[in-house]
């Protein structure tokens, strides 16, 4: 298994499993693989091709394969920009249970500890994927709150929790 940063070439590999995350685990994101995709492959790659110490998308390879992800993002806001999000969480279920998810955590959490200015990062997780809330609290994220019925899938509503960790001390 390779773990790093993905590049322009790797378009194609992350819209697959976006796409494949979206469809097998509707419960885990906000977006929905019914949503109008209005991304384009070029738009992928223009994205992968941004300053990494704003945007980017650590992924874990089997064979050539894109079996894992995980996306960084910096507040753009003068006001805001110590903080960075982690987003697109998802590692394939054939994989699960292995570990993969916790490295590639530890590879956008080791990245962004060296990006200037950053002090705290932010991650959300829907209440629904309690695995990966019980992972976020295992690397040291904290619950800072909770919004009830954040997502509504058919009749059923699902909450989302908050979760932050400090990446340089207070």
């Amino acid at each position: 298994m390779q773990i790093r940063l993905l590049t322009p070439d790797d378009a194609p590999e992350w819209w697959r499993l976006r796409q494949e995350s979206l469809t097998c685990d509707p419960e885990a994101f906000s977006s929905s693989a019914d949503d109008p995709q209005s991304l384009k492959m070029e738009d992928v790659r223009n994205r992968l091709r941004a300053d990494s110490s704003e945007f980017f998308i650590v992924g874990a390879f089997d064979d050539g394969r894109l079996s894992g992800m995980a996306g960084f993002v910096r507040e753009t806001g003068a006001k805001s920009r110590h903080k960075g999000r982690i987003w697109g969480v998802y590692v394939t279920t054939a994989k699960r249970g292995q570990g993969l998810g916790r490295k590639l955590l530890e590879a956008v959490l080791a990245r962004s500890s060296e990006i200037e200015g950053i002090e705290q990062i932010m991650i959300s997780v829907t209440a629904t994927q309690t695995a990966a809330i019980a992972l976020y609290r295992s690397l040291g994220f904290e619950s800072f709150g909770r919004e009830p019925r954040a997502l509504k899938i058919g009749p059923r509503y699902i909450d989302e929790e908050y979760l932050s960790l400090p990446s340089k001390p207070l």
